[in-house]
Formats: C-alpha cells, structure tokens, sequence
C-alpha cells in the first residue's frame, strides 16, 4: 500500500516578514512514524527545528489537543517556543482547528496557544501580513548565578567579550549577561570552543540601548544540537523573562533576538503562577508533501 504523503509548511517565526525570524518546519502526520524516520526528516530539512504534529482529539471541541515533538537536524528536544508558534500557525491558518485556543501534549507537558487578532499591516511586498499574533504559555526556567563556571573560558568561547555575570538554569543552559545589547550584537561566537565548554549551550543578553523600543538583547547558541545560532529561541525566553525580571522590576518586555536574522518577543511574567507568555508574528514561506 502507497504511504499517504505528509503535508508540511516552513514558517519563519517571531516575525512578520518572510526570510527573517527562526523557520520551522511542521509536518503533519495522520499514520504513525518511527523515530528514525522522523529524525532523517528533521536532517533533511536542515533547519533549526522541524516539529510533528499529531491530532489527539476533534478539531471542532472546545479545546483541541494535538501531539507535537520537536526535532533539530540531530537531535529530539524537550520543548521548543518558535516550532510551537509555527505549529499553532499550521493550524490556524489551514483551518485544521476552529478555535482560538489549542492544546499541544508534548514531553514538556501541556502547552497552549492563543490567536490574538490584530489589525493587518501594511501590504507591502515586505511585509507578509497575518492579521494576528499567537501567544504561548510555557513553564518558567528557574535561573540562579553561578561561580563555578570559569569566566575565562566563556570569554574566550565568545571572542574575547566582556563577561559581567553568568547565571545556570535548570534547563543545563548558561544565561551570560554582557555589558549592553550592542555587545550581544556584536559578539563572535566562536562554535567549536562552545561545543566543548559544560551545559547544554548558551545564551548570552545584554540591557537594550537607551530610548529603545527593545528591553533587552539576546543571542542564543547550541552546537551540541545541530544549531551553532539558533536565529530565535522562544523556549531561552522563558529564562531570560524571570532573569530581567529581577533586574528591571517589571513583567512585561519587548525583546530583540539579535541574530542575523533577527525577530521580536513580546513577553509576560505570571510571577504567581510561574508561567511565561510568549507571543510574536510569523510569515509562512513554504508549503508542500513529503513523498516518503
């Protein structure tokens, strides 16, 4: 019997223009794949994450709920924020829900996401607007400073930068705090020193500049995964939100990704609950079927 092609979509998430933002490819599946498989699809991709989606209950209940895991060109992760964006993006936009409201089961637990409808943009060719925004809410990543880390070594890793304080997460990720956002901008991150330094990667952020319309910077980097820059990472948020939190005394935050791509988080701290709300914009650039 023939497999029954599986339609995908490349979305690039946490903005509003195509080509910018971190791409994620969603596929989703209507008969069951073995891990082998559904990793050689995430290689072939190529990209920074390539997520699965798998319906659990109806589409038109009030809360509709679907598998989604999230794959690197290496490796499986436990939770990735720009793939659930682009995720939540497939299925509103095909209409596979019919909800404002979807619930994913993942190895992280159970995450949702929200459209929140918006005025359009401008149409110009640059922009590819989508008339709404998708909120997420995910768990928060506790983070704490740490002396054990060797700061030279860090400095290094990262070309020579400036380091003023490093902070672990309970995720096994560096959160490295540099003096400014032009500094994270700036920075030469130098991969194969990373590769080898303890934890899972690092993210390394830095206050934004005065009279901007940003809170903070950030750059995020994971060679261990198949991702030497990951372009945006919305999951590294739900640590840098309590981090700048405690810094700046506030909740709500406007946040750079400053990575050559580029893109935005808007982002809210839920202090009581622990719970972070990610929301951005995404533009799909892609759409098809895998043949095998």
């Amino acid at each position: 019997m023939a497999m029954k092609p599986v339609k995908y979509c490349v979305v690039d998430a946490f903005t509003d223009a195509a080509f910018k933002g971190n791409p994620a490819a969603v596929c989703l599946l209507e008969e069951e794949k073995d891990d082998k498989w559904l990793q050689s699809v995430a290689a072939e991709f190529n990209i920074s994450e390539t997520c699965y989606l798998t319906p659990l209950t109806l589409s038109n209940v009030a809360n509709p709920t679907f598998g989604l895991r999230w794959f690197t060109p290496v490796t499986e992760v436990d939770i990735c924020g720009h793939a659930t964006l682009a995720a939540a993006h497939f299925l509103f936009a095909y209409g596979f829900v019919k909800t404002d409201t979807i619930e994913f089961s993942t190895k992280s637990g159970i995450l949702a996401a929200k459209r929140v409808a918006e005025a359009k943009a401008s149409n110009s060719q640059d922009d590819w607007p989508t008339g709404y925004s998708i909120e997420l809410d995910f768990p928060v990543v506790q983070v704490a400073e740490t002396n054990s880390a060797d700061i030279a070594a860090i400095s290094k890793s990262l070309n020579g930068a400036s380091v003023v304080e490093i902070n672990e997460t309970s995720q096994g990720y560096y959160v490295i705090l540099l003096p400014s956002g032009e500094a994270v901008a700036e920075c030469q991150p130098q991969f194969a020193q990373i590769m080898n330094f303890p934890g899972r990667g690092i993210v390394i952020t830095g206050p934004a500049p005065k009279g901007s319309d940003f809170d903070f910077y950030s750059r995020c980097f994971w060679p261990k995964f198949g991702i030497n820059e990951d372009p945006v990472c919305g999951s590294a948020h739900c640590a840098l939100t309590p981090y700048w939190h405690k810094k700046l005394g506030k909740c709500d935050f406007v946040a750079l990704s400053a990575s050559p791509r580029g893109g935005v988080i808007n982002v809210h701290l839920d202090e009581e609950n622990q719970r972070v709300f990610l929301r951005g914009k995404v533009a799909a650039v892609m759409e098809g079927s895998l043949l095998v």
